[in-house]
């Protein structure tokens, strides 16, 4: 038996539309357009602004000038109510099911190059050794990651993320490399996701993708949040329960997208004896909501 519950209308917990899954199962990408309101998006500017003149202050930007901060949830509030944000994180348990954390998140910000600068081909899929050590005609999708655009990336030439819609079904991509000194070369198929800002996107981490090169005046401004099963340990050398009182004082929600657990079994979805715990808190919250959908196994 689950405790009672008040259910309320949460938007965290709408679950997502069958045509948005079909979308996603077909391209590896959802666009989510105006995923912030107005207030959202300037308070999360506001936040990457200060955290770039930090990071800047204390010699820590890359050579270009850019960022690239790993593990910066903690950095503001502003950022912590990302995690659960209304307009996305449905497509979050939606598509990854309720035993889930962020393992790997970075705020980027990319201001424009001179048009002769020469960028490496960066085309790739998320997951590191998950792309080697696992050997499937068609890996598994074990993680995905939301993006929150703060930039206009509505034009071309501004840095927007490019994808190969439907690529995450192929553990290669067609053709190879540039070697050194070639022209460089974009793979058949790619595009820009063109997005305004406030919007937002969530895509499967074996998408093929790169980011673009800015050559405009305008800063691209992102935040990614990816998401994963708990029993996949982190990526960033991040440990945010260093401020106990900090996090003892959020949700028991984001305690668990942050990485909290009773022990090593609850990472698992289990109690030590082995059954499956109902107390973490997303796993509760679905139950109290009937949203437990024994059809689909990541939500069983």
């Amino acid at each position: 038996m689950h405790p009672t519950t008040t259910v309320v209308d949460d938007q965290r917990y709408a679950p997502i539309a069958a045509e948005d899954r079909e979308r996603f199962t077909r391209d590896g990408l959802l666009l989510i357009p105006g995923a912030l309101d107005a207030e959202q998006w300037n308070r999360t500017v506001i936040t990457v602004n200060r955290i770039y003149d930090e990071e800047y202050a204390a010699g820590r930007l890359r050579p270009d000038g850019s960022l690239h901060l790993l593990g910066a949830i903690d950095r503001d509030p502003a950022l912590v109510d990302l995690l659960d944000h209304p307009a996305t994180f449905r497509y979050v348990w939606g598509l990854l099911g309720w035993n889930v954390y962020t393992h790997h998140n970075h705020v980027d910000v990319h201001p424009g190059f001179q048009p002769d600068v020469q960028v490496p081909w960066n085309w790739h899929q998320d997951g590191y050794r998950q792309n080697a050590d696992v050997d499937e005609a068609v890996r598994p999708m074990l993680s995905l990651k939301v993006a929150f655009v703060l930039s206009d990336l509505s034009l071309p030439a501004r840095g927007a993320t490019r994808v190969i819609r439907g690529s995450h079904v192929h553990n290669t991509l067609a053709g190879r490399p540039p070697r050194a000194n070639d022209p460089y070369r974009e793979p058949d198929g790619a595009e820009d996701i063109v997005a305004h800002a406030g919007d937002a996107f969530v895509f499967d981490r074996r998408l093929w993708h790169s980011r673009s090169v800015n050559v405009s005046a305008l800063t691209r401004k992102m935040v990614f949040i990816g998401y994963t099963y708990r029993w996949i340990r982190p990526l960033d050398e991040t440990d945010y329960r260093r401020d106990p009182a900090w996090f003892a004082g959020l949700s028991p929600l984001r305690r668990q997208l942050l990485g909290g657990g009773a022990d090593h079994a609850n990472y698992w979805g289990v109690r030590p004896d082995g059954w499956v715990d109902e107390d973490i808190p997303l796993r509760r919250e679905l139950a109290a909501r009937a949203l437990l959908d024994g059809g689909a196994p990541h939500l069983r």
